[in-house]
């Protein structure tokens, strides 16, 4: 299963988005609040995942912030809250604004959420009222960026994943760095490093 995705975002759209991890793009869907708080294309980023794995496909959830993937794990444990409805609530109510709710059997608030109609909201308050004590009441989303990967660090992944052990390559791309300076690019980097290993086992 995957927990976390380490990567670039590569497009934000509405209701999801889509993060560059080692040249392989994964659709994540995720909630207005999480979204807004992505930065735009192409920064790095770090986002919790949850999977959710069904006959005709595997999805992926995710979220800025733990408070708002276990509160997504609560919620979907209630019969008729799938994910699509788990996210429009979490769009619609922030944790803390949920805690609020569900203690108050405010019915109106639930209904706001796209999915939620009068009997599902009843539900949600009779199911979530004696658990909401131990949730997060975080109040709202806030992420900080991971620092963006130098071509460097782009060059030793990709001969890592032509099979080059790491120590090696490391080596090596920090002597073509030396030689070609910090400006090198990407694809300097990886074609002087593979002539460097190249010759370094015939030699």
């Amino acid at each position: 299963m995957i927990a976390q995705l380490t990567g670039r975002v590569d497009a934000l759209s509405d209701g999801s988005c889509v993060i560059d991890v080692g040249g392989v793009g994964y659709l994540v869907q995720a909630s207005s609040r999480t979204l807004s708080a992505l930065p735009a294309a192409p920064a790095a980023v770090k986002l919790l995942i949850e999977t959710h794995v069904r006959e005709d496909a595997i999805i992926l959830y995710g979220f800025a912030d733990s408070a708002e993937r276990d509160w997504f794990r609560l919620l979907t444990t209630v019969q008729g809250v799938g994910g699509k409805v788990a996210l429009a609530i979490l769009s619609a109510l922030s944790p803390k604004d949920l805690i609020v709710a569900i203690s108050a059997g405010d019915k109106a608030s639930l209904t706001r959420a796209p999915g939620v109609g009068p009997r599902l909201a009843v539900r949600l308050l009779t199911e979530l009222r004696d658990k909401t004590g131990a949730m997060p009441t975080s109040t709202g989303v806030s992420y900080t960026p991971i620092a963006a990967a130098t071509p460097a660090d782009d060059a030793l992944s990709a001969l890592v994943n032509l099979g080059y052990r790491r120590p090696e390559a490391q080596q090596s791309v920090a002597r073509v760095l030396d030689r070609l300076g910090d400006k090198a690019t990407l694809d300097a980097l990886i074609r002087d490093s593979l002539k460097d290993l190249a010759q370094r086992a015939t030699g």
